[in-house]
């Protein structure tokens, strides 16, 4: 079926291959001597094979000059990542001998379009899903390894199947392995789904979580796929702010071969938009990133011989007052007031906790305020205060809630800080705290 499709293509590809070659990004003699012994090469792209198109063969020829590992941003075989279509579409292009082995997958949301992802796990079998030797369905989907001086983490974000949020075991997961790999100079994440997008596919929240755990770990790079194009984001923190010091950058490169898709509106710290009707317009394409020991490289390399954006950065890796020194999980250190009678009836109630909170999880839904034995909550104002950083001895990270009005003369009250409050790296109050106080007579 494929093979029909092959003739098309070899003229374009030809000619990019050798424009590549005349610059030095593909894996030729000249290219391969100016890179230092230590040096790693990923190349990758998502949104990739379809039986019904032809620049998925001429990204995989792109692929096989470009020496290193080939990392699969997800939607690997449309349209439903069937065992058939892994077999006849995925594999005459990015599935090729050259290519098959020295990648590295991650799973889209098409490939769960055949029950339990079984195409793609059984299609990769245990490099897709290394920690579960044998699972050919229904597997996690996640895993990491090392190129180098650099620690690479593959991630699932299909939530609905695996499961993303704090707490999640994929999240718990994450954590552990990044804290069991702290000693690599540099760290790179990718799954399918971005973070932040300009096109209308994209900026998907329930991924924040894993931004937020590699944001505290001091990870570089996060790539992603799901939306069909090219878009480059300066380091910004997983709420999306702008931080050229601590940052992730995250590239998105759903250009793989199934479409491109057009932008809407850009979201802030978006730097490169590119697409084929961009100005100017780009076709299909793929990332290589060279991996020095503390630094890397980036190109977006297409499919016609260009090289539309490239640049460098610098690792900075976890911030010397990381949270991931207090990594949790959080807990109410004491309260004002306490379990205590004869209290103020224009008294605010005030939790102090263990560590940084995330102040968007600290709000009238997670502190409450009860007359004992009711359900009818005191209407109030919550407000956090973050930890001064100035005070090093003590952690003075607090929340108080503050009555609409008084409360009433001798009335016992019933304070309660929930589990829904979740310290600056996504970690719960392991459990509900409450506490009871009396008003003054």
């Amino acid at each position: 079926m494929k093979s029909m499709k092959l003739g098309m293509i070899w003229v374009l590809v030809g000619m990019g291959l050798a424009m590549l070659l005349s610059v030095g990004v593909l894996g030729s003699a000249q290219s391969v001597s100016a890179l230092d012994s230590t040096d790693q090469v990923l190349v990758g792209a998502g949104d990739i094979a379809s039986c019904n198109k032809t620049f998925d063969e001429a990204a995989a020829s792109l692929l096989e000059g470009i020496n290193g590992t080939v990392a699969t941003l997800g939607d690997n075989a449309y349209e439903s990542g069937t065992a058939l279509e892994f077999s006849n579409c995925y594999g005459p292009s990015w599935g090729r001998l050259s290519l098959k082995p020295r990648t590295m997958p991650s799973v889209g949301n098409h490939e769960y379009y055949t029950a339990g992802a079984s195409g793609y796990f059984g299609y990769f079998g245990d490099a897709a899903s290394p920690t579960e030797s044998g699972c050919r369905v229904n597997c996690k989907g996640y895993y990491s390894y090392d190129l180098g001086s650099w620690h690479v983490v593959v991630l699932n974000s299909n939530c609905a199947e695996v499961g993303c949020g704090a707490g999640s075991p994929q999240e718990q997961w994450l954590k552990a392995d990044l804290k069991a790999h702290s000693d690599q100079a540099c760290t790179l994440a990718y799954w399918h789904h971005p973070r932040f997008s300009s096109s209308g596919m994209g900026n998907n929240s329930a991924v924040e979580p894993f931004w937020k755990a590699l944001y505290e770990a001091g990870a570089e790079v996060v790539l992603n796929g799901h939306a069909h194009n090219y878009e480059r984001f300066a380091p910004q923190t997983p709420e999306g702010q702008l931080d050229q010091a601590q940052g992730i950058r995250e590239f998105v490169v759903g250009t793989g071969g199934k479409s491109l898709n057009s932008f809407g509106t850009t979201r802030p710290n978006s730097e490169v938009r590119l697409t084929d009707d961009s100005n100017p317009p780009v076709t299909y394409g793929v990332i290589k990133l060279t991996l020095h020991p503390e630094s890397y490289d980036w190109q977006f390399v297409t499919i016609d011989g260009k090289i539309p954006d490239s640049g460098s950065a610098t690792c900075h890796g976890a911030s010397p007052t990381s949270s991931t020194d207090r990594p949790g999980p959080p807990s109410v250190t004491t309260t004002d007031p306490g379990a205590v009678t004869g209290v103020a009836t224009t008294t605010n109630v005030t939790a102090f906790f263990s560590e940084q909170m995330d102040s968007n999880t600290i709000n009238g839904k997670t502190f409450k305020l009860f007359k004992k034995g009711t359900s009818t909550k005191i209407g109030a104002v919550v407000t956090y205060f973050p930890d001064d950083p100035a005070t090093t001895d003590t952690v003075e990270a607090r929340a108080t809630l503050d009555p609409n009005n008084s409360l009433q003369s001798g009335v016992t009250y019933k304070a309660v800080v929930s589990t829904g409050a979740m310290d600056s790296v996504g970690n719960p109050l392991p459990q509900n705290y409450k506490w009871f106080f009396t008003t003054v007579r």
